[in-house]
């Protein structure tokens, strides 16, 4: 049953502010797709008795001044954290070397240093020669039990050939596998690589491992095609709305997938939900504009983190004014407080 509140929350996150892409043919796009998905991954972790939700984020930008991870995605998980704990639910941040100053600074600052714990993932180097069963069970060891797995703008592998047949089916492929090729030759598939096609697979942790072998539920939340959890939508999909996606869409998919203008706004709308569902207003600071910049700021200077399409340290995320990004955050409160 469709519930009005949660989809104004979806619609206000899934609008297309960037231009990305994810809703270029009217019919079938990354937003029509999965727009059922958004009610039910708030509902799971509202209703989810002691709850424990790990999040994942960290996208590397190698083309910043300095290169660096990109100010759209620790925001988000840090919001989430920030929404949840106060909720009774247990948060754990992942994530890797270049955006742990970062969120440890937002930690300590929001006094969530003592309730949050933030996790280092391996490091690339680290992982060379160990399969994806030992990497699952080393990251989930020191994780421990999470009911919920959620990945805020984390970069995914892109498709191979075995995972297209998977989704298309061997028989379907047909003109597709041409096209295919054309755009992930053999030495593109299987890597992590940003919209511009950068790889950057030797920057960031195979996080994806523990995504397809948890147990948990596990949520995607992205603006782009190339994060974990956009293999729930098919390849050529993503190629039909976003300019380059073929070439760089995630093969690996999520129990649910939340597809959003900016990724943070994605982390912002399922926080709303989580709190519409439990019948708790937001607490103040969550829709306060100018404890958002403050955050954002700290972050910028102590990660370094950069925006991801200036390439550059800023106070903005995705290139976008900054009142404009920061608007949903009044509009969310407003829907959690009263339903209008």
């Amino acid at each position: 049953m469709s519930d009005p509140v949660l989809d104004r929350m979806r619609e206000l996150a899934a609008e297309d502010v960037g231009e990305r892409g994810i809703a270029t043919v009217p019919e079938r796009n990354l937003v029509t797709e999965c727009a059922s998905d958004f009610a039910p991954a708030c509902r799971s972790i509202a209703e989810t008795a002691n709850a424990h939700v790990g999040i994942v984020t960290g996208f590397w930008i190698p083309s910043g001044q300095p290169p660096a991870g990109e100010t759209d995605g620790p925001l988000g998980a840090l919001f989430l954290a920030r929404a949840l704990i106060p909720l009774g639910i247990r948060v754990s941040l992942l994530t890797d070397d270049f955006c742990s100053s970062a969120l440890a600074a937002g930690l300590t600052t929001c006094g969530l240093g003592g309730k949050v714990r933030l996790l280092s993932l391996p490091t690339p180097q680290a992982c060379r020669g160990m399969s994806a069963t030992a990497y699952a069970d080393a990251v989930g060891k020191t994780l421990g039990p999470v009911t919920h797995l959620i990945a805020v703008e984390r970069p995914g592998p892109t498709h191979t050939i075995a995972s297209l047949q998977a989704q298309l089916g061997a028989e379907a492929i047909g003109e597709t596998l041409v096209d295919f090729l054309h755009d992930v030759p053999e030495e593109l598939q299987d890597r992590c690589r940003t919209m511009r096609g950068f790889d950057i697979s030797p920057r960031v942790s195979p996080v994806h491992f523990l995504f397809e072998r948890t147990k948990a539920v596990t949520i995607g939340i992205g603006d782009g095609g190339n994060e974990i959890g956009m293999g729930k939508l098919t390849w050529d999909l993503i190629r039909a709305n976003v300019p380059g996606g073929g070439a760089v869409a995630c093969r690996v998919p999520t129990s649910r997938l939340i597809v959003a203008g900016v990724s943070n706004w994605g982390a912002y709308a399922l926080a709303a939900g989580v709190a519409q569902i439990r019948g708790k207003a937001w607490a103040g600071d969550l829709s306060d504009a100018a404890v958002e910049t403050r955050l954002l700021k700290l972050m910028v200077e102590k990660g370094p983190l950069v925006d991801g399409r200036l390439g550059k340290p800023a106070v903005s995320v995705d290139g976008i004014p900054l009142e404009r990004y920061l608007a949903i955050l009044s509009k969310l409160a407003a829907l959690v407080r009263g339903g209008a």
